[in-house]
């Protein structure tokens, strides 16, 4: 095989980029998604320098991930109940909204750190009902032979919207002040809203569940029944609590790197840096079959990527052994939500991208919790390199050990049904 015709296997497939309705919510992602990274970085400077204090600034995750839960649980029973349409505009108004909040008290002045926080929440809680009825859109607009490249194209743009939009954060409040980055968000945001506008009515199809409580048990008791989606909730968990050596960052710094800024940042952009290669060669994604077992050996590999990086001691190779952590956790990423888009019924995709928001959201913080309790115990060396190999055993032993995720093939569908394009 020629040298170019194996690059163009290998590159990530952009057939999907070919439907209009795709296109533009895939181009608006991709400037609201910096956009979100400017102000990532933009708020929690401004909670720094309003309070001085490390602990208000680490209780932005829990300002966004209350609402995350919440609302993500119940945006996704909405999504599944109303006009899929309707409902990505009514939250991407909200997330603008929010936004717009917190772009007018900087441009105040106010230094009230709660009004802050509450235009976290309220951006949270936008995005905890874009999020699950976005997902659950894809698998309408698309041929699901499409599904796992959309999911690898959506990956990209999030992880150079994660490497890109800090960088530009840091500039604009150094140059311009927390409005400046701000106000640049509130303008890329618009690209998303636009994308939402130009798609067309999607009702709800199959049976209706009126959002609630009830809905909501609904779309869990459908995942417990369903060993093949528990099982991807269930892996995921496992690479994120067992693996994930974020909270470490700063002590391994500290102590290996004599405390240098540039090593701390060069840390945190690794694993965003390794899924944007990743994403970029993520061709060969879609065409694996046996995704089941595919998910355990890739989660694997992120395990034993992350206990090599805890045993090297040069920076260079900790900062590439994470980066292939990264493009293991993107390939991940997009069989798990390719599984869970083309495996639920429509009328159910809404409610278990909810649950899969939550279990995103709340596996790395759970990541974070069991990182440092760990290193408390065992110190950094065994907290990072023990989590990885934890990480790598249990997912081999879980993931293979049920017969119907291990066999699971790529568009095969709940209860017997095939997969088709809607």
């Amino acid at each position: 095989m020629a040298f170019g015709e194996l690059v163009k296997r290998h590159l990530v497939d952009t057939r999907p980029l070919g439907v209009p309705a795709y296109r533009r919510i895939w181009l608006g992602q991709a400037v609201s998604h910096v956009g979100v990274g400017v102000t990532v970085v933009a708020v929690g400077q401004q909670v720094w320098e309003l309070t001085h204090s490390s602990f208000w600034v680490g209780l932005l995750s829990m300002a966004n991930l209350v609402p995350l839960v919440v609302f993500g649980l119940w945006g996704g029973a909405v999504a599944d109940a109303m006009d899929r349409r309707k409902v990505l505009l009514i939250g991407s108004a909200v997330a603008w909204a929010a936004t717009l909040f917190i772009l007018v008290q900087a441009l105040l002045g106010t230094g009230n750190v709660y009004l802050i926080f509450a235009a976290v929440a309220l951006n949270a809680t936008g995005f905890a009902i874009t999020g699950p009825t976005r997902g659950a859109i894809i698998p309408r607009i698309l041929e699901p032979e499409l599904v796992p490249a959309a999911n690898a194209l959506n990956s990209l743009v999030y992880s150079i919207g994660a490497v890109i939009g800090p960088m530009v954060g840091g500039v604009l409040v150094a140059t311009g002040g927390f409005a400046a980055a701000y106000a640049v968000d509130a303008l890329l945001f618009a690209g998303s809203l636009y994308a939402a506008l130009r798609l067309p009515s999607l009702p709800p199809k199959g049976e209706v569940s009126r959002p609630g409580g009830r809905a909501v048990l609904e779309g869990l008791s459908f995942i417990v029944r369903s060993p093949v989606l528990l099982m991807s909730f269930v892996v995921d968990i496992i690479a994120m609590v067992f693996a994930l050596p974020r909270a470490l960052f700063p002590e391994l710094v500290d102590k290996s790197f004599g405390g240098s800024e540039t090593a701390l940042g060069l840390l945190y952009s690794a694993m965003a840096g390794g899924s944007v290669i990743g994403a970029l060669f993520s061709g060969w994604v879609g065409r694996v079959a046996r995704q089941g077992v595919a998910l355990v050996v890739v989660i694997a590999v992120w395990g034993l990527a992350v206990a090599a990086a805890g045993l090297v001691h040069e920076l260079w190779l900790v900062v590439a052994f994470m980066a292939v952590g990264g493009a293991a956790d993107v390939v991940s990423s997009v069989w798990r939500q390719s599984i869970l888009q083309l495996y639920a019924p429509d009328e159910m995709r809404g409610r278990l991208q909810g649950a899969f928001m939550v279990v995103v959201a709340g596996g790395p913080r759970l990541g974070d919790v069991r990182a440092g309790a760990t290193a408390t115990v065992f110190g950094l060396t065994g907290a990072w390199v023990g989590g990885g190999l934890a990480c790598a055993a249990a997912v081999l032993v879980v993931g293979l050990s049920v017969g119907a995720f291990r066999n699971y093939r790529a568009g095969t569908a709940a209860k017997g049904r095939e997969a088709a394009p809607e």
